[in-house]
């Protein structure tokens, strides 16, 4: 199958090796030529600009976005949009909010253009082992799509998971719930590393594996990271969020469902990225106020 490829970091260069890999003629552009040059070395098809892109493909052309969430998403539709026709089909793989995946759906179909929005799944990985993709949409643009799914994804590694928004929402609940994960291991095997035993923790983190409940991808690569540093000590405590935590816990509340885990997670990046914050000297201060206990000036 042809296809074009806009957005070429780290995921998106590796889904477009992993379908020249599979035999897909990729049609790649990127605000970054020298990226999409190299992967032309590697059987891409560099393209100079959208408007070369688009007018490269045939019909009806399909054109895979990878794109960081927000305006990027709409500039990046508007700049392709005059030169796609009826039932043309354009995917976002990107973190993006279900909601504007559902408005950019909308406005698409107006021309008579197929939106889809694919949750993806992966990480740098994703190349060996595959892509984990939830998708929505159409079910004309999903069936056209079926031979790129196939190849980005492992065996079983796709589902259709119903209309405009599905796909991001299904992504949105995922991170939501590896943010949980994430915040537990974290939470006990600091707890490891401060108790009275000289814990090994590189291999505890590969013993979880071997048939315990807790075993999962993310413990495999703690225990490699722990392996390549068990102190941590090249790295900061500081926790970014791509966004998708704050999105379901804002979902949680709208459809007023609990989610006190996923939410303490979120909280949890959030205090990672304070140092001697003003709550915590209040809290210091009021202690003193009303027991003199002593502190630390």
């Amino acid at each position: 199958m042809e296809i074009g490829f806009v957005g070429l970091g780290k995921m998106g260069a590796n889904m477009v090796r992993r379908l020249v890999q599979g035999g897909h003629q990729v049609n790649v552009f990127d605000r970054s030529a020298n990226v999409a040059q190299d992967l032309q070395k590697e059987g891409a098809k560099a393209r100079a600009s959208l408007q070369e892109l688009v007018s490269a493909l045939p019909s009806p052309r399909v054109v895979w976005m990878m794109i960081p969430a927000g305006p990027p998403v709409d500039e990046t539709i508007e700049q392709i949009r005059p030169h796609l026709k009826a039932g043309d089909i354009l995917i976002d793989g990107g973190n993006t909010r279900f909601t504007d995946s559902i408005e950019r759906s909308k406005r698409l179909a107006a021309h008579g253009i197929l939106f889809v929005d694919a949750g993806t799944s992966g990480g740098i990985w994703g190349l060996k082992n595959g892509y984990c993709l939830m998708v929505g949409g159409e079910k004309q643009a999903i069936q056209t799509l079926e031979p790129v799914l196939k190849t980005l994804a492992p065996a079983n590694g796709y589902i259709h998971a119903g209309p405009s928004g599905a796909g991001h929402y299904v992504k949105m609940v995922h991170n939501g719930i590896e943010y949980g994960m994430m915040q537990a291991y974290a939470e006990g095997f600091d707890m490891m590393k401060a108790s009275r035993y000289q814990f090994d923790l590189p291999a505890i983190a590969n013993l979880w594996n071997q048939g315990s409940v807790v075993r999962s991808w993310l413990l495999e690569l703690a225990a490699r990271a722990l392996t390549e540093d068990p102190n941590l000590d090249g790295l900061k405590g500081y926790v970014e969020d791509s966004g998708e935590g704050r999105w379901t816990v804002e979902e949680s509340i709208q459809l007023s469902v609990p989610t006190p885990v996923i939410t303490a997670s979120l909280q949890a990046r959030f205090s990672s990225r304070r140092e001697n914050t003003f709550s915590n000297k209040f809290l210091s201060a009021l202690r003193n106020q009303f027991g003199g206990h002593a502190v630390k000036k």
